[in-house]
């Protein structure tokens, strides 16, 4: 395992990223027990990785509750991300949200549940179309100012506004987001047209949920596959699965199961290194793998000794690629550089966010 810094701090956290979101099995949920989480965090402590992520609002705060349970004896090892924002009291308009009485009650609940005085990582959940984004700025860094949270980061949220707030906080001398959490996976890369762009020149560490699709990319879907009926994809229904298992998606599942077959590994190896292959292309980009067993979470981490090859990388991008959308596939380049555009040596290019 090796470390990545996260953003513009000095803080070291592991290049794989445990997602503790089924920690809890509440109610028969999907979930895994306490006994099971700890010998999934046994393991990936095992391998090296020390950033764990959680939220609130999973299991109903069980997630949190098991979290703070499993690391408490050896608490400063260990950094601890989770999130505020997702309304967690359905009958109450101030149950949820970015603003600040939801910020300072979900904070403190939180502590209370990780049992810690601090977290390493807060994360706005969401984005909250109320509340200002100078509210949540400026409560964000009241929060690390009292030493209640160390860092901050933003999930889920528009490109513009992530950009904005970072430029206001730096203004304003408050605590800038140090990262961005965004689905991304070889059936998700629309994310490619802004937000990860966004995030390299902001110098934001992508953390990335979702990096095997849902489910999809784990090598029991396929073009050729019988349709399982055991995975949380299963029985959807309606658009949300017309969308999900549509042609293209099995075809980008059939292209993973293929380079999966020829290297004698899982799909989710290929899936995950795929994703940290584009470190090259997208800066700091840490996948969350979450896990419901020891051996999951093992194979996971099987995806650090995986190595693509740059035909294999072609064959998966081939597939996966989305539209950029107007205005990056806006043929006017030439318009403003005339014949001259090949002659100009741009030392500060980030990176074209679709080749």
């Amino acid at each position: 395992m090796r470390y990545k810094l996260l953003g513009r701090t000095g803080l070291r956290v592991s290049e794989l990223c445990l997602g503790a979101m089924i920690f809890g099995d509440v109610r028969g949920s999907w979930g895994t027990s306490k006994e099971e989480a700890a010998r999934i965090l046994g393991a990936f402590a095992e391998a090296g990785g020390n950033f764990v992520d959680t939220a609130n609002y999973y299991a109903g705060g069980e997630s949190e509750r098991i979290l703070g349970e499993l690391v408490a004896s050896n608490r400063e090892r260990w950094v601890i991300a989770t999130k505020y924002g997702l309304n967690t009291r359905p009958g109450d308009p101030n149950g949820g949200g970015a603003h600040r009485k939801s910020l300072v009650r979900s904070l403190e609940e939180s502590l209370r549940r990780l049992r810690t005085d601090y977290v390493d990582l807060y994360w706005v959940h969401i984005w909250d179309a109320f509340t200002p984004i100078e509210e949540v700025i400026r409560a964000l860094d009241d929060v690390v100012r009292s030493g209640k949270a160390l860092y901050v980061g933003i999930s889920d949220t528009p490109a513009w506004i992530v950009s904005r707030a970072v430029t206001l906080a730096d203004e304003r001398g408050l605590e800038p987001f140090s990262a961005l959490q965004v689905p991304y996976s070889l059936v998700e890369r629309t994310v490619e047209r802004d937000l990860l762009p966004m995030a390299r020149a902001l110098d934001l560490a992508v953390t990335v949920w979702a990096p095997l699709g849902g489910g999809l990319l784990t090598g029991r879907y396929g073009t050729d596959r019988e349709r399982p009926k055991d995975t949380r994809l299963a029985g959807i229904g309606g658009r949300h699965e017309e969308n999900t298992l549509s042609r293209r998606n099995l075809a980008v599942a059939d292209a993973v199961n293929a380079v999966a077959s020829e290297q004698g590994i899982g799909a989710t190896q290929v899936a995950i290194a795929w994703v940290l292959a584009q470190r090259r292309r997208r800066g700091v980009v840490i996948p969350i793998v979450g896990a419901r067993a020891e051996a999951q979470v093992r194979d996971n981490l099987g995806a650090l000794e995986v190595k693509l090859t740059e035909v294999e990388l072609g064959r998966l991008d081939a597939g996966s690629q989305v539209a950029p959308g107007f205005p990056h596939d806006f043929g006017g380049a030439w318009l403003a550089y005339g014949d001259t555009l090949g002659l100009i040596d741009d030392h500060r290019a980030l990176v074209d966010p679709l080749v």
